[in-house]
């Protein structure tokens, strides 16, 4: 059996304090922060990986309309009625497909699956899937309008 690499055991990290956040309702960057902080002074938390953290701070910053992306796509469902791991799935892959320029979308989807079929119910690879697969499909266009957006040096106001 293959073992999982190292973006594997980040992203079921970030699916794992994504899922934590929402049930405690706190945010996901400030439970990223906290267990930095912990670690520090108890080895046994486990140090957070830079890829935890960053997928964890962009979607902070993007949540709703993560939100709204995932919501559009779903079909006699709801956000809200979703198992609270496939929306932590879901807002992972959903955030890697349009920010992440290194991985392809298939490869984000895939692994959105495995996440599933390792975390959630008998139906939720297949369905996590499927909204996924309708995803990606925009992903081309959102990072292209992402990567034609100029950036701005730190401290700079948009005008």
């Amino acid at each position: 059996m293959k073992q999982p690499g190292t973006r594997h055991k980040a992203r079921r990290r970030a699916v794992d304090l994504l899922f934590e956040a929402e049930a405690k309702k706190v945010s996901p960057a400030q439970l990223v922060a906290e267990r930095r902080e912990y670690v520090r002074t108890d080895e046994s938390v486990g140090t957070i990986h830079d890829y935890t953290a960053k997928v964890i701070e962009g979607l902070a910053g993007d949540q709703d309309q993560i939100d709204a992306v995932i919501a559009s796509h779903l079909r006699e469902w709801t956000l809200e009625r979703l198992p609270a791991v496939d929306r932590a799935i879901m807002r992972l892959a959903t955030w890697e497909l349009f920010n992440s320029f290194d991985v392809d979308p298939i490869v984000v989807v895939d692994e959105a699956v495995e996440l599933a079929k390792e975390l959630s119910t008998d139906d939720s690879p297949a369905f996590v899937n499927g909204v996924l697969a309708k995803i990606a499909e925009l992903a081309p266009q959102v990072r292209a309008a992402a990567a034609a957006e100029p950036r701005q040096a730190p401290g700079e106001s948009a005008e």
